[in-house]
């Protein structure tokens, strides 16, 4: 009988035991997006078109991290001129700025799922806290790849005058700016 309960505690311990998991970002599935005003009169939408990054994710644990690299020069307005400004100089300076980053640890697990992820976001050579809640988390097997695959819907807000990004504060516009990231990550090989 001793053997039998040592046998089955043993195994109870084993179980409890998951080993993270790391899950590459597809760079095909994944745009961070944001949102900015424009004079008080509108509000302006954006995506950077290029993102690297992994997620490091144990599900059993309720713990992991999340590491996303943004490609500042990918930055999709929908209005070429505007791209163009805002990679020179006068707004991310992508010649000095090429990229931001956002690094972070997953929380407040349901269900083997993160429900937030407390990070820093580098940007414009300045590294600021940022919060995002996580809307939408799920994993699931892909059906190409024959390996699991996340996603997940993030969002949070700052202030870009904090990383020294205030064009326009002068005329009104308001500093604060909705960030998306939305991500697909496919585990590693």
């Amino acid at each position: 009988m001793k053997q039998i309960l040592a046998a089955l505690m043993l195994m109870g311990s084993l179980t409890a035991v998951a080993a993270p998991v790391r899950y590459d970002v597809d760079p095909e599935h994944t745009f961070p997006s944001f949102e900015a005003d424009h004079f008080g009169i509108s509000i302006w939408r954006g995506k950077f078109n290029k993102t690297t990054g992994m997620v490091m994710l144990d599900k059993a644990g309720g713990t992991g991290i999340v590491d996303v690299a943004i490609d500042l020069n990918s930055i999709d307005f929908g209005h070429d001129k505007l791209n163009a400004w805002a990679t020179s100089a006068e707004f991310f300076d992508t010649a000095m700025y090429p990229e931001a980053t956002y690094k972070g640890k997953l929380g407040r697990f349901k269900n083997g799922a993160p429900t937030r992820i407390d990070g820093e976001l580098t940007l414009h050579g300045v590294t600021k806290p940022v919060a995002l809640d996580i809307k939408l988390f799920n994993c699931k097997p892909h059906p190409m790849l024959k390996r699991e695959f996340c996603g997940a819907d993030a969002l949070g807000t700052f202030h870009r005058d904090d990383f020294g990004l205030d064009a326009g504060k002068p005329y009104g516009f308001k500093m604060d700016v909705t960030l998306r990231i939305q991500v697909e990550a496919v585990q590693a090989e």
